[in-house]
């Protein structure tokens, strides 16, 4: 069989089953990001590990002028990085910043705390472990940072509490806290991928960082005449095909001029583009592109990418892991909100909120595996962090929630949305049902 045909019976077992396990995971009350994410492991070392089956073995024929052509898993590496960068891009899409201003101090302050304690924790643990402070331990601090607003939107929904104080306050902070997780992930990246920084070195860092951020910002005053230009073209999606460029050159330029992660740049645009007035239709155009094959790919590539079968020599550091990712998250997240003024239940409720990991913290975890910064046991340990907390914390959101009427409410896969930016009609009534 060629290369190509290999690779197309590949992405479509990956995306088919991607899809399918989703829907699974839904019918049984889970989010679908936890069947994707399981199907992803089902699928690589760790179970019957797909790349091994003889229909997808390399052929020993060179491809084209005696050029072999690239391993299947780096073409599907490839794939899954540009969905990442989408995937950012489309969060970018969804942060409402005048929603984050108006979420007041408790979900700045909530978030703060999330990040912090999380991150000390996890620094702390690999250290406790053997692993260098500088910078697998730091790494492993900022992947425990990351939260999920779409997994706890989802049962906060399904509760009727979304408007509440308390799910205001989750929805807020988790927002602010992934924008904060990627601050710390551009600058570990920054200084971990200089030698040895001295004065001079953390000087011309930030200078990179800052000369990319003040070039990106003064760029975006000019994406409404861009976008406008493109969508004047007269070819066919030429406004997303504009956009998808904008979102590509941010991410080179991030990590290329700017020194920090390419999904820093893909997010940077999208926030610039969300101010256009073009925003619906960009929102329109790059969800389809994105939800329907890239994701799919990003979520099975995690899964044939980890293998739990080495996590045995490294048990207790995985288990140790689990614990201080769901501790610290809760506790940084609900001390910060009871400080603010919350009252204790208020305040378990928000630290149980925030629990999840979700999508971030597999994408800062990937990055941080393919860059070096992490080896793949700690990879493999962020893949299982990522599993038990989308798996517990809507159970236990359903326990420190009164309990009222309960709703069936499916949530895409976002990472920065604010449910009610596309369910709003519908949240409402469930809101009014309550």
């Amino acid at each position: 069989m060629s290369h190509l045909l290999q690779l197309l019976a590949l992405l479509s077992l990956m995306v088919a089953g991607a899809k399918l396990a989703g829907a699974a995971a839904v019918r049984v009350g889970q989010p679908a990001v936890f069947g994707e994410i399981l199907i992803g492991l089902l699928l690589g070392p760790t179970f019957v590990n797909v790349l091994e089956w003889p229909v997808f073995v390399p052929a020993a024929v060179p491809h084209l002028a005696g050029v072999a052509p690239a391993p299947l898993m780096a073409v599907v590496q490839d794939l899954a990085d540009v969905g990442v960068i989408l995937l950012m891009f489309v969060a970018g899409l969804e942060t409402d910043v005048d929603e984050m201003r108006r979420t007041g101090h408790v979900a700045f302050w909530s978030a703060a705390g999330g990040v912090v304690l999380p991150m000390a924790g996890g620094i702390a643990t690999a250290a406790a472990f053997g692993m260098p402070i500088f910078w697998e331990a730091i790494f492993v601090g900022t992947i425990l940072t990351a939260t999920s607003v779409s997994i706890s939107a989802q049962t906060l929904m399904e509760l009727g509490v979304l408007r509440s104080k308390e799910g205001s306050t989750i929805l807020g902070a988790a927002v602010i806290d992934d924008v904060m997780g990627l601050v710390v992930l551009s600058i570990v990246v920054a200084f971990a991928q200089a030698s040895e920084p001295g004065v001079v070195q953390i000087l011309a860092i930030v200078l990179r960082m800052a000369a990319f951020f003040v070039a990106a910002l003064l760029v975006g005053r000019h994406f409404e005449r861009i976008a406008a230009w493109g969508d004047r073209l007269g070819v066919s999606q030429g406004l997303l095909a504009t956009v998808t460029v904008i979102a590509f050159v941010y991410a080179w330029a991030a990590e290329y001029v700017g020194g920090v992660a390419a999904i820093t740049g893909s997010y940077v645009a999208g926030v610039l583009l969300t101010q256009t007035s073009f925003k619906k239709r960009i929102d329109a155009g790059v969800h389809p592109l994105t939800y329907s094959v890239l994701v799919p790919i990003f979520f099975i590539s995690i899964g044939l990418r980890a293998n739990g079968r080495d996590l045995g020599a490294h048990t207790a550091f995985t288990i140790a892991l689990v614990l201080v990712a769901i501790g610290a998250k809760a506790i940084g997240c609900g001390a910060l909100a009871k400080i603010c003024g919350f009252s204790p239940r208020e305040s378990l409720r928000v630290g149980v909120g925030m629990i999840s990991r979700g999508e971030v913290g597999l994408i800062v975890a990937g990055y941080g595996l393919g860059h070096g910064l992490i080896d793949q046991d700690v990879f493999s340990a962020s893949v299982i962090i990522v599993l038990v907390t989308t798996m517990m914390t809507p159970p236990l959101l359903r326990l420190v929630f009164p309990a009222v009427e309960r709703h069936h409410v499916a949530v895409e896969e976002a990472i920065a949305r604010r449910p009610d930016d596309v369910h709003g009609e519908a949240a409402a009534g469930l809101e009014e049902s309550a």
